[in-house]
């Protein structure tokens, strides 16, 4: 047994949260939307680019969610989780090393290539989520959950805090250029990506494969089938649908946050470096705020516990609407990082409860459906009203009303009176 009395299996599972996290902080959050208005969509207007950048997220995310039950029904038919991550992993690896390769100007390109960055990043996390029915012991969920996204946050905290500091300070690092530190930072996450991955690769172990005989078309066939199954069994369970819309609704915002925020702050004229390094502010805080929320979902219910992280979020988007100062930035990076991991794995914990245990994928494949669905909303959302308006402030408004109507309809789900781990 590993420390803690957590099995290695499960370390290993967290540890990729540490693996991938590193393109969720310096890639998507941190430095593309940063180089895509700056570099590679130069001479563009503000709102121009951020409904470019919008747009080019939200076409990740409707991929994503149209293959992601497919996926999760054939991964489940030959117990074939892992290996359909790390083949995810790979294609969103691959990705992002090749950002380093756009040239200046090429704003197509580097939507293009960030497209499938993100469709390698979302699609791996199908079968992460998936995996943790596989993983946690009994009643233990809402902490391995809770647990796999604090090692998320400090993974990728430390490796941004290089990359920010490769950026700030690149002649320390023998770099020309700030430009030439972030290309070399896209380089870190596909490198940090692939060596953080290799403990899941080795140790999590999740049934026997189907035999070799079973070729991928019998697999897609079979898949195809289960996947009928439990679009059946999922509108039976009343209470599996009302979470899913309610989750679809919430976390809207909370992705829609966690892509365009510095996009909004540079809209807002507030200086790149500044925004970026207030990012590390939301990992570092993030941190002991997910195990917090573990223990929390733990004592009171995961149920209350997102119910406050999304409270906090509505704060959080009205005080962005007023803000004008740098330093509020700071502020808003420090609650948003207090709730937002634990809004994600007291959900995914949750939603592990009220699903059948004998198609976890499939399950988790309409989760991340509806998660994706929503980030396909949120960014165009919020690039749409600022080019239309002219006022980026406005669209921080509309993801409000997303938030409420989803903590409304998640008072209504029943929370399960056994622990189905």
């Amino acid at each position: 047994m590993a420390p803690h009395g957590l099995s290695r299996q499960v370390w290993s599972w967290t540890f990729y949260d540490w693996a991938s996290s590193a393109f969720a902080t310096t890639v998507m959050a941190g430095f593309f939307p940063v180089f895509f208005k700056e570099f590679w969509s130069t001479g563009a207007d503000v709102t121009l680019s951020t409904l470019r950048l919008g747009t080019a997220s939200s076409a990740a995310s409707l991929t994503v969610a149209l293959v992601s039950p497919v996926l999760g029904a054939v991964a489940d038919g030959s117990a074939a989780r892992r290996v359909f991550l790390l083949w995810f992993a790979g294609l969103g690896i691959a990705a992002t090393a090749s950002l380093s390769l756009v040239p200046g100007g090429a704003w197509l390109v580097a939507a293009a290539v960030y497209v499938v960055a993100i469709v390698g990043f979302s699609g791996a996390n199908v079968f992460y989520d998936s995996l943790l029915v596989v993983v946690a012991p009994p009643g233990r969920s809402d902490f391995v959950s809770a647990l796999g996204f604090a090692v998320g946050y400090l993974g990728g905290g430390v490796l941004f805090a290089l990359n920010v500091a490769m950026t700030m300070w690149p002649s320390v690092f023998g770099l020309a250029s700030a430009a030439d530190a972030v290309r070399l930072s896209f380089l870190t996450v596909a490198a940090w990506w692939t060596a953080f991955s290799l403990p899941l690769a080795l140790y999590v172990r999740e049934g026997e494969m189907l035999g070799a005989a079973t070729g991928m078309a019998a697999r897609v066939g079979e898949g195809l089938r289960e996947l009928a199954e439990t679009l059946r069994r999922a509108r039976e369970l009343r209470t599996v649908l009302l979470f899913l819309v309610a989750y679809w609704l919430y976390i809207d915002g909370v992705h829609t946050v966690v892509r365009m925020a510095v996009d909004y702050g540079l809209a807002l004229g507030f200086p790149s470096r500044t925004l970026v390094a207030a990012l590390l502010i939301t990992q570092f805080v993030g941190f002991p705020a997910a195990l917090l929320f573990g223990k929390l979902g733990e004592r009171a219910g995961p149920r209350r516990g997102i119910l406050i992280g999304v409270a906090v979020y509505v704060g959080v988007a009205l005080w962005g609407y007023r803000m004008q100062s740098v330093w509020e930035f700071y502020v808003l990076a420090g609650a948003v990082g207090m709730v937002q991991g634990g809004v994600q794995s007291l959900s995914r914990s949750f939603y592990a409860r009220l699903i059948p245990r004998d198609r976890p994928a499939q399950f988790f494949g309409f989760y991340n459906l509806m998660g994706r669905f929503a980030a396909v909303l949120g960014p165009l959302l919020i690039g749409g009203v600022s080019y239309a308006t002219g006022n980026p402030r406005l669209s921080i408004l509309a993801i409000i009303v997303l938030f409420v109507a989803g903590a409304a309809l998640l008072t209504r789900v029943q929370q399960p009176s056994e622990v189905a781990d």
